[in-house]
Protein backbone atom coordinates (compact mmCIF):
# COMPACT_ATOMS: atom_id res chain seq x y z
CA UNK A 1 0.00 0.00 0.00
CA UNK A 2 2.93 2.34 0.79
CA UNK A 3 4.38 1.32 -2.75
CA UNK A 4 1.60 2.06 -4.24
CA UNK A 5 0.58 5.31 -2.34
CA UNK A 6 4.23 6.62 -3.35
CA UNK A 7 3.35 5.78 -7.02
CA UNK A 8 -0.01 7.35 -7.25
CA UNK A 9 2.12 10.36 -5.25
CA UNK A 10 4.79 10.78 -8.25
CA UNK A 11 2.02 10.31 -10.71
CA UNK A 12 0.21 13.29 -9.06
CA UNK A 13 3.34 15.62 -9.13
CA UNK A 14 4.36 14.23 -12.52
CA UNK A 15 2.24 16.89 -14.67
CA UNK A 16 3.17 19.50 -12.78
CA UNK A 17 6.83 19.21 -13.07
CA UNK A 18 6.58 18.46 -16.55
CA UNK A 19 5.03 21.88 -16.75
CA UNK A 20 7.35 23.95 -14.92
CA UNK A 21 10.20 22.36 -17.26
CA UNK A 22 9.72 24.71 -19.92
CA UNK A 23 8.95 27.87 -17.57
CA UNK A 24 12.51 26.79 -16.09
CA UNK A 25 13.71 26.52 -19.59
CA UNK A 26 12.28 30.08 -20.29
CA UNK A 27 13.77 31.76 -17.42
CA UNK A 28 17.30 30.48 -17.97
CA UNK A 29 17.26 31.56 -21.52
CA UNK A 30 15.87 35.20 -20.83
CA UNK A 31 18.68 35.40 -18.18
CA UNK A 32 21.19 34.41 -20.26
CA UNK A 33 19.79 36.86 -23.05
CA UNK A 34 20.11 39.80 -20.42
CA UNK A 35 23.58 38.33 -19.49
CA UNK A 36 24.94 38.66 -23.16
CA UNK A 37 23.43 42.22 -23.26
CA UNK A 38 25.00 43.04 -20.14
CA UNK A 39 28.34 41.68 -21.18
CA UNK A 40 28.17 43.35 -24.84
CA UNK A 41 26.94 46.96 -22.93
CA UNK A 42 29.85 47.11 -20.81
CA UNK A 43 32.52 46.21 -23.57
CA UNK A 44 30.79 49.04 -25.43
CA UNK A 45 31.26 51.54 -22.77
CA UNK A 46 35.13 50.05 -21.77
CA UNK A 47 35.97 51.06 -26.01
CA UNK A 48 34.12 54.63 -25.75
CA UNK A 49 36.20 55.04 -22.35
CA UNK A 50 38.87 54.11 -24.16
CA UNK A 51 38.28 56.18 -26.94
CA UNK A 52 37.37 59.46 -25.26
CA UNK A 53 40.94 59.13 -23.26
CA UNK A 54 42.87 58.39 -25.65
CA UNK A 55 41.38 61.70 -27.70
CA UNK A 56 41.59 63.76 -25.13
CA UNK A 57 45.45 62.92 -24.97
CA UNK A 58 45.47 61.65 -21.15
CA UNK A 59 48.60 59.32 -22.49
CA UNK A 60 50.68 59.83 -25.51
CA UNK A 61 49.79 58.48 -29.07
CA UNK A 62 52.33 56.46 -29.29
CA UNK A 63 51.31 55.08 -25.75
CA UNK A 64 47.60 54.49 -26.00
CA UNK A 65 47.14 53.90 -29.37
CA UNK A 66 42.90 54.83 -30.19
CA UNK A 67 40.65 51.63 -30.37
CA UNK A 68 40.58 52.90 -34.24
CA UNK A 69 44.47 52.66 -34.83
CA UNK A 70 44.63 49.00 -33.03
CA UNK A 71 41.59 47.61 -35.31
CA UNK A 72 43.60 49.25 -38.03
CA UNK A 73 47.05 47.21 -36.72
CA UNK A 74 45.07 43.78 -36.73
CA UNK A 75 44.09 43.97 -40.13
CA UNK A 76 47.30 44.92 -41.29
CA UNK A 77 49.05 41.89 -39.27
CA UNK A 78 45.66 39.80 -40.16
CA UNK A 79 46.45 40.28 -44.17
CA UNK A 80 50.53 40.62 -43.96
CA UNK A 81 51.22 38.76 -40.57
CA UNK A 82 54.06 40.42 -38.55
CA UNK A 83 57.58 39.31 -38.28
CA UNK A 84 57.68 36.82 -41.05
CA UNK A 85 54.40 35.00 -38.85
CA UNK A 86 50.55 35.04 -40.05
CA UNK A 87 48.27 36.13 -37.00
CA UNK A 88 46.80 32.62 -37.85
CA UNK A 89 49.89 31.29 -37.49
CA UNK A 90 50.53 32.28 -34.03
CA UNK A 91 47.14 31.63 -32.57
CA UNK A 92 47.07 28.40 -33.75
CA UNK A 93 50.14 27.35 -32.10
CA UNK A 94 49.71 28.83 -29.05
CA UNK A 95 46.66 27.32 -29.20
CA UNK A 96 48.26 23.59 -30.12
CA UNK A 97 50.66 24.25 -26.79
CA UNK A 98 47.59 25.64 -24.42
CA UNK A 99 45.89 22.25 -25.81
CA UNK A 100 49.17 19.28 -25.05
CA UNK A 101 49.97 21.21 -21.62
CA UNK A 102 46.58 21.65 -20.27
CA UNK A 103 45.28 18.40 -21.16
CA UNK A 104 48.16 16.66 -19.65
CA UNK A 105 47.68 18.41 -16.75
CA UNK A 106 44.14 16.99 -16.14
CA UNK A 107 44.90 14.12 -17.12
CA UNK A 108 47.93 13.63 -14.43
CA UNK A 109 46.42 15.83 -11.82
CA UNK A 110 43.20 14.78 -11.15
CA UNK A 111 43.95 11.14 -10.62
CA UNK A 112 47.45 12.58 -8.60
CA UNK A 113 44.51 14.25 -6.55
CA UNK A 114 42.44 11.62 -6.21
CA UNK A 115 44.83 9.23 -5.25
CA UNK A 116 46.92 11.44 -2.50
CA UNK A 117 42.93 12.34 -1.06
CA UNK A 118 42.10 8.77 -0.27
CA UNK A 119 46.09 7.31 0.72
CA UNK A 120 48.11 9.42 3.15
CA UNK A 121 51.16 7.54 2.10
CA UNK A 122 50.63 8.89 -1.70
CA UNK A 123 50.10 12.29 -0.49
CA UNK A 124 52.90 12.57 2.42
CA UNK A 125 55.12 11.43 -0.96
CA UNK A 126 53.18 14.01 -3.25
CA UNK A 127 52.90 16.82 -0.97
CA UNK A 128 56.60 18.65 -0.33
CA UNK A 129 57.19 18.44 -3.97
CA UNK A 130 53.54 20.16 -5.13
CA UNK A 131 54.54 22.92 -1.85
CA UNK A 132 58.13 23.13 -3.24
CA UNK A 133 56.45 23.74 -6.95
CA UNK A 134 53.32 25.82 -6.58
CA UNK A 135 55.15 29.17 -5.37
CA UNK A 136 57.91 29.01 -8.00
CA UNK A 137 57.15 31.59 -10.76
CA UNK A 138 56.59 29.97 -13.98
CA UNK A 139 59.78 32.22 -15.52
CA UNK A 140 62.19 30.58 -12.98
CA UNK A 141 62.18 27.39 -15.06
CA UNK A 142 62.86 28.37 -18.30
CA UNK A 143 66.30 28.03 -18.26
CA UNK A 144 66.19 24.57 -17.19
CA UNK A 145 64.03 23.65 -19.94
CA UNK A 146 66.02 25.19 -22.66
CA UNK A 147 68.86 23.52 -21.24
CA UNK A 148 67.48 20.26 -21.22
CA UNK A 149 65.24 19.90 -23.81
CA UNK A 150 66.00 22.92 -26.24
CA UNK A 151 63.72 25.56 -27.82
CA UNK A 152 61.37 23.34 -29.29
CA UNK A 153 57.53 22.46 -28.15
CA UNK A 154 58.35 19.73 -25.21
CA UNK A 155 59.67 22.68 -22.86
CA UNK A 156 56.27 25.06 -23.63
CA UNK A 157 54.44 21.94 -22.76
CA UNK A 158 56.38 21.16 -19.75
CA UNK A 159 56.11 24.64 -18.56
CA UNK A 160 52.72 24.83 -19.38
CA UNK A 161 52.03 20.80 -17.54
CA UNK A 162 53.88 22.24 -14.55
CA UNK A 163 52.40 25.55 -13.79
CA UNK A 164 48.71 24.31 -13.96
CA UNK A 165 48.71 20.61 -12.39
CA UNK A 166 49.31 22.23 -8.27
CA UNK A 167 45.78 24.18 -9.76
CA UNK A 168 44.45 20.53 -10.59
CA UNK A 169 45.23 18.36 -7.71
CA UNK A 170 44.61 21.03 -5.06
CA UNK A 171 41.12 21.56 -7.00
CA UNK A 172 40.52 17.42 -7.14
CA UNK A 173 41.69 17.09 -3.41
CA UNK A 174 39.61 19.81 -2.15
CA UNK A 175 36.34 18.34 -3.89
CA UNK A 176 36.87 15.02 -2.66
CA UNK A 177 37.34 16.41 0.84
CA UNK A 178 34.12 18.57 0.33
CA UNK A 179 32.00 14.97 0.15
CA UNK A 180 29.67 14.87 2.65
CA UNK A 181 30.46 11.98 4.81
CA UNK A 182 26.76 11.61 5.42
CA UNK A 183 26.17 10.54 1.74
CA UNK A 184 28.76 7.80 2.40
CA UNK A 185 27.62 6.50 5.61
CA UNK A 186 24.19 6.02 4.07
CA UNK A 187 25.91 4.09 1.60
CA UNK A 188 27.85 1.98 3.44
CA UNK A 189 24.51 1.34 5.46
CA UNK A 190 23.19 0.04 2.43
CA UNK A 191 25.64 -1.99 1.94
CA UNK A 192 27.65 -0.38 -0.69
CA UNK A 193 30.90 -1.17 -1.54
CA UNK A 194 34.41 1.28 -1.35
CA UNK A 195 34.47 0.92 -5.05
CA UNK A 196 30.93 1.99 -5.48
CA UNK A 197 31.13 4.36 -3.22
CA UNK A 198 34.32 6.30 -4.95
CA UNK A 199 32.22 6.01 -8.30
CA UNK A 200 28.68 6.80 -7.36
CA UNK A 201 29.53 9.26 -4.23
CA UNK A 202 32.63 10.62 -3.70
CA UNK A 203 33.54 11.05 -7.98
CA UNK A 204 30.48 13.22 -8.27
CA UNK A 205 30.74 15.14 -5.61
CA UNK A 206 34.02 16.38 -6.64
CA UNK A 207 33.47 16.94 -10.04
CA UNK A 208 32.36 20.42 -9.21
CA UNK A 209 35.26 21.33 -7.48
CA UNK A 210 37.53 19.32 -10.49
CA UNK A 211 35.71 21.43 -12.98
CA UNK A 212 36.39 24.78 -11.00
CA UNK A 213 40.38 24.12 -10.58
CA UNK A 214 39.99 23.65 -14.61
CA UNK A 215 38.89 27.26 -15.41
CA UNK A 216 41.34 29.12 -13.36
CA UNK A 217 43.90 26.11 -14.77
CA UNK A 218 43.23 27.74 -18.43
CA UNK A 219 43.85 31.35 -17.26
CA UNK A 220 47.72 29.95 -15.59
CA UNK A 221 48.21 27.43 -18.78
CA UNK A 222 47.95 30.69 -20.49
CA UNK A 223 50.50 32.27 -18.36
CA UNK A 224 53.01 30.17 -18.44
CA UNK A 225 52.34 30.10 -22.05
CA UNK A 226 52.75 33.67 -22.60
CA UNK A 227 55.82 33.58 -20.64
CA UNK A 228 57.84 30.55 -22.38
CA UNK A 229 57.00 32.64 -25.90
CA UNK A 230 58.68 35.55 -24.57
CA UNK A 231 61.63 33.67 -24.28
CA UNK A 232 62.21 30.85 -25.86
CA UNK A 233 60.23 31.36 -28.82
CA UNK A 234 59.94 32.10 -32.53
CA UNK A 235 56.17 32.45 -32.94
CA UNK A 236 53.05 32.56 -30.70
CA UNK A 237 51.03 35.05 -29.49
CA UNK A 238 53.30 35.49 -26.48
CA UNK A 239 56.03 35.80 -29.43
CA UNK A 240 54.02 39.02 -30.65
CA UNK A 241 53.71 40.35 -27.84
CA UNK A 242 57.30 40.64 -26.69
CA UNK A 243 58.33 41.33 -30.82
CA UNK A 244 56.29 44.16 -30.91
CA UNK A 245 56.68 45.70 -27.58
CA UNK A 246 60.82 45.50 -28.46
CA UNK A 247 59.86 47.72 -31.59
CA UNK A 248 57.66 49.84 -29.67
CA UNK A 249 54.40 49.27 -31.86
CA UNK A 250 52.10 49.66 -28.73
CA UNK A 251 48.82 48.79 -30.69
CA UNK A 252 50.18 45.54 -32.16
CA UNK A 253 51.13 44.57 -28.19
CA UNK A 254 47.18 45.32 -27.62
CA UNK A 255 45.96 43.67 -30.79
CA UNK A 256 48.18 40.35 -28.72
CA UNK A 257 46.76 41.23 -25.63
CA UNK A 258 43.77 41.24 -26.43
CA UNK A 259 43.47 37.79 -29.12
CA UNK A 260 44.76 36.04 -25.66
CA UNK A 261 42.56 37.89 -23.83
CA UNK A 262 39.37 37.02 -25.98
CA UNK A 263 41.12 32.99 -26.43
CA UNK A 264 41.23 32.30 -23.09
CA UNK A 265 37.67 33.47 -22.30
CA UNK A 266 36.24 31.12 -25.14
CA UNK A 267 38.65 28.09 -23.64
CA UNK A 268 36.85 29.18 -19.92
CA UNK A 269 32.76 29.07 -21.41
CA UNK A 270 33.79 25.41 -23.09
CA UNK A 271 34.78 24.62 -19.77
CA UNK A 272 31.94 25.78 -18.34
CA UNK A 273 29.58 24.14 -20.94
CA UNK A 274 31.12 21.16 -20.48
CA UNK A 275 31.02 21.10 -16.54
CA UNK A 276 27.15 22.26 -17.14
CA UNK A 277 26.96 19.09 -19.52
CA UNK A 278 28.88 16.79 -16.78
CA UNK A 279 27.51 18.40 -13.79
CA UNK A 280 24.49 19.41 -14.38
CA UNK A 281 23.26 19.94 -11.08
CA UNK A 282 25.70 22.52 -9.82
CA UNK A 283 23.06 24.86 -11.72
CA UNK A 284 25.51 26.89 -13.57
CA UNK A 285 24.87 29.09 -16.46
Amino acid sequence: MRVRALLNHDKTIEPSTARRKPEVKQRRARSSMNSYWLTGAVLIISVLLWQAISMAGVFPAFALPSPVAVWQAFIDILRNGYGGQSLISDILISCFRIIIGFVGAVAIGVPIGLLMSRSKIIFDIIDPLLQFIRPVPPLAYIPLLVVWFGIGELPKAILILVGTIPVIIIGTMSGVRSTPPLRIAVARTLGATNAQIFRKIVLPSAMPEIFTSMRVGIGVAWTCLVAAELIAASSGLGWLVQFAGQALQVAVVIVGIVIIGVIGYAMELVIRRLENWIVPWRGND
